[in-house]
């Protein structure tokens, strides 16, 4: 049995798919997987399904749904009947063995840093490349209002993000700067505030004999940052763009001994 949550909710069994038609159960599930062997409340689901303005019967409402989610997953292979239990201060989603993306996600981002740090950049970039293949969307797509869900959404997409930056720092260690620049370029159109993937973007087109394009992505990204915010480039931003005006001898790839 498996459970994803980095997109669209599904749950899988033996090569089947089940999914559920209910919002407020997915909505359900999802805060359950969230806290995955903790205790989930009853307030923290009834704020989760209905904010700060819930029904009057919300907490029967809830039992309901918790009932109808326990068929569910028995009937997607939970075959102990076990999966979410009910305790004294709310309800616990217990994994017991099943495969949950969002684990296998942290886990592949965990060993692609370790193999980043040690220098292994090639098995790093394999590492992030599979924790990226996880995140097929936006949770639940994109219809979580609650907190709990809206700041797990936040942290996936900060994650994800996170994740494209480490495997441009491991491509850009192997010297392979070309192959990053069309993905940078999107990436900083995409996320205009994000100064790193400009920082990126101007090291590896240094690294590609293009400093004017280079200084000219500084010259953008100092553009939107006094637009958007108010503000001049950050500290680090500002050192690269200085240290291309001069050619840098550092920011020359280091040559292996």
């Amino acid at each position: 049995m498996r459970y994803e949550l980095l997109g669209p909710l599904r749950v899988s069994h033996d090569g089947r798919g089940y999914s559920l038609s209910a919002p407020k159960m997915e909505m359900t599930l999802a805060t359950l997987l969230v806290g995955a062997g903790r205790v989930t409340t009853k307030e923290q689901i009834i704020e989760e399904l209905w904010g700060s303005g819930p029904p009057r019967r919300a907490s029967a409402a809830v039992h309901v749904y918790l009932s109808q989610l326990r068929k569910f997953l028995t009937a997607a292979g939970d075959d102990s009947g076990r999966a979410v239990t009910t305790k004294p201060s709310g309800y616990l989603l217990r994994l017991d063995g099943a495969g949950y993306d969002v684990d296998d996600f942290r886990a592949a981002m965990r060993e692609g840093r370790l193999l980043q740090q040690s220098g292994r950049y090639e098995a790093a970039l394999d590492a992030f490349g599979r924790a990226l293949s996880l995140v097929r969307g936006t949770v639940l797509d994109g219809t979580p209002e609650g907190p709990l869900l809206t700041r797990f959404t936040t942290w996936v997409e900060e994650e994800r993000l996170a994740c494209l930056e480490l495997s441009v720092e491991a491509s850009t260690a192997l010297g392979r700067h070309r192959e990053v620049i069309s993905l940078l370029n999107t990436l900083t159109a995409q996320y205009p505030l994000r100064e790193s993937f400009y920082r990126q973007l101007m090291l590896v087109l240094y690294r590609s004999e293009r400093q004017a394009e280079a200084l000219q992505v500084y010259r953008s990204a100092q553009r939107v940052l006094r637009s958007e915010l108010g503000l001049e480039p950050c500290r680090s931003l500002r050192r690269l763009h200085q240290a291309i005006l001069t050619s840098d001898r550092l920011l020359d790839l280091p040559v292996a001994s």
